[in-house]
């Protein structure tokens, strides 16, 4: 065995005194399995041996899927077989004939199975994700030889918090890379279209392994896409670069799950077996929370907010499918995957269970880096599509109703820590008439200008949102009520200032808004109110000016 670090010598432990906790529980578990088998003998009619089938059944599959994960593989294969064949006669009752006897006496025999140790076998956590974790002010390194796109990228994403270093060819980019190692690499492949594609390739597979490389295209057709991804990009713009799709491409680049977790529920009533996954994937740097009562699971769904669930197939009270079907009557947890987790290998069942409400498969036992590799796989999947679902196509900003879940969440962060929060609810003046006059081409650039404006003076922080038509939302956390006003006045007034040209005409437009903010006393929905209350006051003022509403508690 090579030599472990501290951490994996205590997960090492750990798992072992829960391998010896199992063991243990067998002592009493698998006489009493026997004698329920010896009942069936007893059995005064059809029914009552039905009865008794199925709770022997259900003893011998949850056995099957967790002796191998405990080292007892010899165990698992052989309830597996038995609850193999006592859930032949389920289906089947007509079929339970003289066999019965040999298969009590084969029951009898699990009493038998002694312990094979596996505890050599080191629960490894894979290398998924070995990039380092960003600061706070993440380095972005740009390749770009167009001096006005490459100074237009490099001011916007300063304006974003990030540390943007920009070069002009490759060698300068070597060297730049030689002092220190960015957090993303964002490559203008047309820099040089011959050896562009190659140095791109050399950089990420000698020097960048684990490194987000963003290429920027002069085309997206299919070979360039496929010699993009060969290269080992994570993402790619084409020309001209749309500033919100390339902020967005940063903000996947840079969630790392060790600075922000995946978050995944184990729904199990197996609960040594629960805490061995539960161990597992915490180890790996994923936030987890155990349920063995599915009563409780919808309480917890709304708490924790899983983006992904673990689930067995068999439990006492209600089946994983059932369970599943409960949570998929929810609209916001249909992004959720739910994996089953079951000893069942008979395949019409499980197509039966996914058909239901689930997305996967899992059979027990599974290895440790299976587990971590099935999970991690699916909650970094459905953590990209919750994210790209969440924005708005035209402004790449949040949706309506996700703007507005994080203003609920930060007003309760500002309440339990007593810290002001500010809500600023944004409209742009006149737009019916820019619309009417200049055409929705024209009224889109608008939008699109002004949420690109709000990005860049806003601070990483913040959080902002599409409301709806030209309306927008923010919520500034821990900003003061002198500040959110400073901030969002120098906004409109540099708003006010951009030139739109559509039609051969030029044009201006302005904006008002409306500022509430307090030290979190006040609920999500009435700070909200009075941001609106604010903007409602500033459009009936005379437009073009930010309205504040002061709430103190």
């Amino acid at each position: 065995m090579t030599d472990m670090t501290p951490l994996e010598a205590s997960l090492e432990s750990d798992l072992h005194q829960l391998s010896l906790a199992f063991s243990a529980r067998l002592e009493h578990e698998l006489p009493v399995l026997v004698n329920n088998a010896i009942y069936l003998l007893d059995a005064s009619d059809l029914d009552a041996q039905i009865t008794r089938l199925s709770a022997l059944q259900y003893q011998l599959h949850k056995l099957a899927g967790a002796a191998g994960t405990f080292g007892m593989s010899e165990l698992g294969d052989f309830a597996r077989d038995l609850d193999l064949q006592a859930s032949g006669w389920l289906d089947n009752p007509g079929s339970i004939d003289s066999t019965l006897i040999d298969f009590i006496v084969k029951v009898q025999r699990l009493e038998g199975f002694k312990r094979k140790s596996h505890y050599g076998e080191r629960c490894i956590t894979t290398d998924l994700e070995t990039r380092r974790i960003p600061s706070l002010s993440p380095k972005i390194f740009i390749l770009e030889s167009e001096g006005n796109l490459g100074r237009s990228l490099q001011l916007t994403l300063s304006n974003f918090g990030y540390d943007v270093n920009r070069v002009d060819n490759a060698p300068a980019l070597d060297a730049q890379i030689a002092l220190s190692m960015p957090d993303v690499l964002i490559y203008d492949l047309t820099v040089d279209p011959l050896q562009g594609m190659h140095h791109a390739a050399a950089i990420k597979r000698e020097v960048l392994k684990h490194t987000p490389l963003l290429v920027i295209t002069a085309d997206d057709e299919f070979d360039t896409l496929l010699d993009v991804v060969r290269i080992g990009a994570t993402g790619y713009l084409k020309k001209p670069v749309d500033v919100a799709r390339l902020e967005n491409c940063l903000e996947r680049c840079l969630a790392h799950p060790l600075t922000n977790p995946y978050r995944v529920l184990i729904v199990d009533d197996d609960e040594d077996l629960a805490k061995r996954y539960n161990m597992v994937l915490c180890n790996a740097g994923m936030t987890v929370e155990v349920l063995s009562k599915p009563s409780l699971l919808l309480d917890l769904m709304h708490q924790f907010k899983p983006e992904v669930v673990l689930m067995d197939l068999s439990m006492p009270d209600c089946s994983g499918p059932e369970l599943a079907q409960i949570i998929r009557f929810h609209d916001d947890w249909l992004r959720v995957p739910i994996i089953y987790l079951s000893a069942e290998t008979n395949l019409t069942r499980q197509m039966r269970a996914l058909l239901k409400a689930g997305d996967d498969f899992i059979t027990k036992p599974i290895a440790d880096n299976a587990l971590i590799t099935a999970v991690f796989a699916r909650a970094q999947r459905a953590r990209m599509l919750g994210n790209a679902l969440s924005r708005d196509s035209l402004t790449g900003l949040l949706k309506h109703a996700d703007i507005k879940e994080r203003v609920a969440l930060e007003a309760e962060r500002a309440s339990r820590n007593s810290q002001p929060v500010a809500v600023v609810m944004i409209d742009i003046d006149n737009f019916k008439a820019v619309n009417d006059r200049y055409g929705h081409s024209a009224g889109d650039k608008v939008i699109r200008a002004l949420a690109n404006l709000l990005r860049q003076r806003l601070r990483k922080v913040d959080i902002l949102g599409r409301y709806g038509g030209e309306e927008f939302l923010a919520v500034l956390p821990g900003c003061s009520p002198e500040d959110a006003l400073k901030t969002l006045d120098e906004i409109r007034q540099s708003f006010a200032e951009l030139r739109f040209f559509a039609q051969d005409a030029e044009f201006s437009v302005t904006l008002s808004g409306g500022i509430s903010n307090n030290d979190g006393s006040y609920s999500p929905i009435e700070l909200q109110e009075k941001a609106d209350q604010a903007l409602y006051a500033a459009k009936h003022g005379g437009r073009n000016q930010i309205r504040m509403a002061y709430a103190h508690a």
